[in-house]
């Protein structure tokens, strides 16, 4: 049997605080991390994922206190990401609780960095997150994808989001594979905070070429947008954060959906 898809809420930190943004822009106070950790953990979610988004932009260290409270407060597995620039920096993250890192700016500005993270905790520790925009210039070298509005090429952005790299998104999930990634949580900006659903070329385009589980991030507004990303888009797991935040659609509504749609997801 496959393995079951698993549905993934998302707290995107700023400053201790849960923030939410439209394409990573205009962000949002949402609630406080660990009342709104401990909420999902109950509700039934598979896993969780805390992003502190503005540690790389403002080169500082990730919020330990926050992250050593949501972990006491859940029973589910735990990503930590932003901010993580090598393995002490993971270490610390390890040790105050996360199940697992998530890399994204200093994996790019330093893929060996992948190697030695999974070299100390196991490849299936690390996350390699990629924030990816559309770009509808042609260029050389890039792997061109068909849409629905023509053919694009997926830029890998950097710091929060802020930096495009001129990186291709599907070359770079191939090489940070070989490097070592156990997992990719894979960002439309395009799509983030819009609620109009995945991108589902990128997240498809990512999953049938790599060998480790996929997670689809960005667009979530309706259960139905979850069940797409699963079948058509091809992804492991889903995250969301907007229609968990709000309480538009509670986790276990949405997997009850899911359930009824006829996809394998844990209880």
């Amino acid at each position: 049997m496959p393995l079951a898809k698993r549905v993934v809420p998302c707290l995107d930190v700023d400053h201790g605080k849960v923030v939410k943004g439209i394409n990573f822009l205009q962000l949002k106070h949402a609630g406080d991390p660990v009342e709104m950790a401990k909420r999902y953990s109950d509700e039934g979610a598979d896993e969780l994922v805390f992003l502190d988004i503005t540690a790389s932009s403002e080169n500082r260290d990730i919020l330990r206190g926050v992250v050593e409270g949501v972990a006491k407060a859940i029973s589910i597995p735990f990503t930590v990401g932003g901010g993580i620039r090598n393995v002490a920096d993971a270490r610390l993250v390890l040790c105050s609780g996360a199940d697992k890192v998530a890399v994204n700016t200093a994996a790019v500005e330093h893929p060996k960095v992948i190697t030695e993270l999974a070299d100390v905790f196991g490849r299936q520790c690390v996350v390699n997150a990629i924030d990816a925009k559309r770009n509808r210039k042609p260029s050389d070298g890039k792997i061109m994808v068909e849409t629905g509005e023509g053919k694009v090429w997926f830029e890998v952005n950097t710091y929060g989001g802020r930096k495009p790299t001129g990186i291709d998104a599907i070359a770079w999930a191939l090489q940070a594979e070989q490097l070592g990634a156990g997992e990719f949580l894979v960002t439309s900006m395009d799509k983030d905070g819009t609620e109009d659903g995945y991108d589902i070329e990128l997240t498809r385009a990512i999953s049938e070429r790599v060998n480790v589980p996929v997670i689809a991030s960005g667009g979530a507004g309706i259960p139905k947008h979850l069940l797409d990303v699963f079948t058509e888009g091809k992804a492991d797991a889903a995250l969301a954060a907007s229609i968990f935040h709000y309480n538009k659609y509670p986790v276990p509504v949405v997997k009850d959906y899911l359930r009824k749609a006829g996809v394998n997801i844990r209880p």
